[in-house]
């Protein structure tokens, strides 16, 4: 009987193409399944399809922020309880920190090294890690 659990499956937002496919290489490389979305809305059409264990989601992107793409999702009766780490590159204020402590994310400042980003995730899912022997990182 074969006990090894698929990886991880990780949906990467952020509205600036190269730091979101940086993001999902470091954690691809690290044994995660990784699914990118450039925007809240096509993110919520992914958390839909895919079910993801975790979420990396930029804060600031035009049209929806991370604080309304987390309103949406905490709605989700399926998706209500998916970890959440919110990466941004400014100072928040304690109103919007305070909110999304209620909407039970994450916060993380850019800029983040890949190798903290394989660490913060791991920790985000707690026993849910990537499908590596030991379950160590490929990324040193």
């Amino acid at each position: 009987m074969n006990t090894d659990t698929p990886p991880a499956t990780i949906l990467v937002i952020d509205d600036h193409i190269a730091l979101a496919q940086g993001f999902a290489q470091a954690l691809t490389i690290a044994g995660y399944t990784v699914v990118v979305a450039y925007d809240a809305t096509s993110a919520l059409d992914q958390a839909h399809r895919h079910h993801p264990d975790g979420i990396i989601l930029d804060f600031q992107m035009p049209f929806v922020n991370g604080s309304g793409f987390l309103y949406r999702l905490r709605a989700s009766e399926t998706l209500r309880h998916t970890p959440v780490l919110v990466v941004t590159g400014q100072s928040l204020t304690s109103e919007v920190g305070k909110e999304l402590h209620e909407l039970d994310a994450t916060v993380l400042l850019k800029p983040i090294g890949m190798v903290d980003l394989v660490a913060r995730t791991r920790s985000l899912l707690g026993v849910r890690n990537a499908h590596l022997p030991g379950g160590h990182s490929a990324i040193r």
